[in-house]
């Protein structure tokens, strides 16, 4: 069963390798995803048992809210949701599982998705860079609709706890969304094939191959050494 389903998958990844590869991306993301969604929550509650609560962390103002307040790239005041920001306890919780989830994505799509045989160091740095420029952006437009889908989930409809546990996964999956579009075509750029190295590979010679010469020169020798003797 599982080999008519490889060998169906190959066929297709033949015929359509972008459609193949995207539909592995996407796959791989939402596997990311999900696990973003267990991490995020659990954090955020351990760090919730900490002061970190009611430690503010509001950095890089950007402007002004409606009401006059600044507005910050990073905005996490003191005290728990809805009424504050979550404090540090949050943004670590935030930072954290997006570190571990796009650590593993990383390997993920560069050896399953897009199978890149360049340097892993060239990858690794700008995936970095794209990783940092992402972060500062989604965590702009966090200070937008985290607040309001907080202040909805948990006090206009009445739902307390689970409001705060569904708010938790909305805005995951909100990040976790734009990291998706985003990351795509960068992966196109920096997980690179390149087709010489490729068939280098492809050429080189296996360890049986490579031990085999000697052995098999040894085993010529001693035959002729052999039939020498006999004609003498």
């Amino acid at each position: 069963m599982f080999g008519r389903i490889g060998q169906a998958w190959s066929g297709f990844a033949e015929r359509r390798p972008g459609t193949a590869q995207f539909l592995l991306f996407f796959l791989l993301s939402n596997g990311v995803t999900v696990l973003q969604l267990a991490l995020m929550p659990a954090f955020k509650a351990a760090f919730g048992l900490t002061g970190l609560v009611d430690t503010s962390f509001q950095v890089l103002p950007v402007g002004s809210n409606p009401d006059g307040s600044s507005f910050f790239v990073f905005d996490y005041a003191a005290g728990a949701l809805p009424e504050g920001g979550g404090g540090l306890a949050y943004f670590l919780a935030v930072q954290i599982t997006l570190l571990i989830a796009q650590v593993i994505n990383f390997f993920a799509q560069r050896n399953v998705t897009f199978k890149s045989n360049t340097s892993i160091w060239r990858a690794a740095f700008w995936y970095v860079v794209a990783y940092v420029v992402i972060t500062f952006a989604a965590a702009a437009l966090q200070g937008l609709y985290k607040a309001p889908i907080y202040e909805l989930l948990i006090d206009t409809w009445g739902l307390g706890k689970t409001g705060e546990t569904a708010a938790d996964m909305v805005t995951m999956i909100i990040n976790s969304a734009l990291s998706f579009w985003v990351f795509f075509p960068i992966f196109k750029i920096i997980f690179k094939r390149d087709p010489e190295v490729q068939a280098e590979q492809a050429e080189a010679p296996g360890p049986a191959q490579v031990a085999g010469v000697p052995v098999a020169g040894g085993a010529g020798e001693s035959s002729s050494s052999a039939r020498a003797g006999q004609e003498v």
